[in-house]
């Protein structure tokens, strides 16, 4: 009958050793177990980006890669996008389970009493250029928010952690709007808490001179949709961003502050801009088969497809494409959607992305939509760090409730061995060489 353990053989020394198996995983702590002398250093496992690493034990996100499922704490993404609403995923990703009736009222009154903002804040936000980059301008004002609150230090008080989750996820909305509102060199708007968490941030954005602000009901529900889908997503580089910032017990604003740098880079929630742009670059869908013939040569890269994690069909995908259309009957079509079809279907037939497993993911689509709701390319990751800061609180509160220790990885050193210091009027430009790893300057 096998056992769950894994059985390694050191060449080196001829010894054999016996690893524990759990939930698919090996301790890694076991490897160093292995030494090719008493004296000597333990083996250690070379993983370039932490690809094939577990660093946490995790009850939040489930993710298959190759049968292309996502569920927030079991729950298929594709009911809790037709079903629910995302401040009740929020309260789903905080608090582990569906809240009651009674529940979902006291949480969304906790939310709604603290989406106001300091009157300082504004005026921080008010220091940025007037061309400051929106996500910029979140980042820098969220890792302020650490100096209104410093009860927020204490990490390890039940009580504050839920009060700062609660003005986190209240006032990303708020913030976000007001770096979009400065943008545009409008004059703020303050919450409306009469409308839904998503109504009320779009009365924050687009409310011009009118008494009261209306949503479109279409526009709010797929915003709100969208919020839902980028909820979390597993330990993507803002997640572990996150929980890799808060093993230092560093306050809650610090972390969500460097989790949303980390997702402003375009290989992450940058991403969406870059697909936007490529579209318009296309243009006309008789355009794409010259667009897929360079993506294929090596000429360029196709944005939008492919995903870290996805060898499948992103789930996210299909429901916002679907999305799309419904909002495209509200804000009239998108021209840019006609050119991601056509590119979907003939990169969909085609071998050359069969094989690579390249499918549409979130990013794909996304874009087209927040264009046609009126929101500028720099908005885009902004969007997208609403949504993620319930995930990225869940996360940190959990790595905190289970102790994680402060994260610290090893690394592969392949520099100079000892050497002896030389004055500086004795050296010259003899001997030099290349290194493996060049210097950053």
């Amino acid at each position: 009958m096998p056992s769950d353990t894994l059985t390694i053989v050191d060449n080196r020394t001829g010894k054999q050793y016996e690893i524990p198996i759990e939930h698919n995983t090996i301790p890694g702590a076991e490897l160093n177990k292995i030494k090719a002398s008493p004296d000597g250093p333990g083996l250690r496992a070379f993983d370039v980006a932490i690809a094939n690493t577990a660093t946490c034990k995790s009850n939040i996100t489930y993710l298959d890669g190759e049968g292309g499922v996502l569920r927030y704490r079991g729950f298929p993404i594709e009911e809790l996008a037709e079903r629910s609403n995302y401040l009740e995923v929020a309260y789903l990703l905080v608090k582990g389970e569906l809240p009651s009736t009674t529940h979902f009222e006291m949480w969304q009154h906790n939310i709604k009493m603290h989406t106001i903002v300091h009157e300082n804040l504004k005026q921080f936000i008010d220091g940025f250029r007037y061309d400051a980059h929106p996500m910029g301008i979140l980042i820098g004002t969220v890792g302020a928010l650490s100096t209104f609150y410093p009860d927020a230090k204490a990490i390890h008080d039940v009580e504050s952690r839920r009060v700062q989750t609660r003005r986190l996820i209240a006032k990303l909305p708020t913030i976000a709007a007001l770096a979009y509102r400065h943008s545009r060199g409008l004059k703020y708007v303050s919450p409306d808490n009469d409308l839904s968490y998503t109504g009320n941030f779009l009365s924050m954005l687009f409310k011009m001179t009118e008494l009261k602000y209306r949503p479109d009901p279409v526009l709010e529900r797929a915003l709100d949709v969208l919020f839902i889908l980028h909820a979390d997503h597993e330990q993507n580089c803002s997640t572990t961003t996150a929980r890799v910032v808060g093993s230092s017990h560093a306050d809650p604003y610090s972390v969500v502050a460097a989790a949303a740098a980390a997702l402003s880079g375009p290989r992450h929630g940058g991403a969406s801009e870059d697909v936007v742009r490529m579209l318009h670059e296309v243009g006309t869908p008789d355009k794409v088969p010259a667009l897929i013939e360079s993506v294929k040569a090596g000429d360029r890269r196709l944005m939008g497809f492919g995903h870290r994690v996805y060898k499948n069909y992103d789930p996210r995908a299909r429901i916002i494409k679907k999305i799309a259309y419904e909002v495209f009957e509200v804000t009239g079509k998108n021209p840019a959607i006609d050119v991601a079809l056509e590119l979907e279907r003939i990169a969909l037939e085609d071998e050359y992305f069969i094989e690579r497993k390249l499918y549409p993911n979130v990013d794909f689509y996304s874009g087209t939509i927040y264009e046609a709701m009126g929101f500028q390319m720099e908005m885009f990751p902004v969007l997208f760090a609403i949504g993620r800061t319930a995930g990225w609180v869940a996360q940190w509160a959990e790595m905190l409730v289970n102790d994680e220790r402060i994260a610290r990885p090893r690394q592969m050193y392949l520099g100079e061995g000892l050497r002896s210091y030389v004055p500086l009027d004795r050296r010259d430009d003899s001997g030099e060489r290349e290194p493996e790893i060049r210097a950053p300057y």
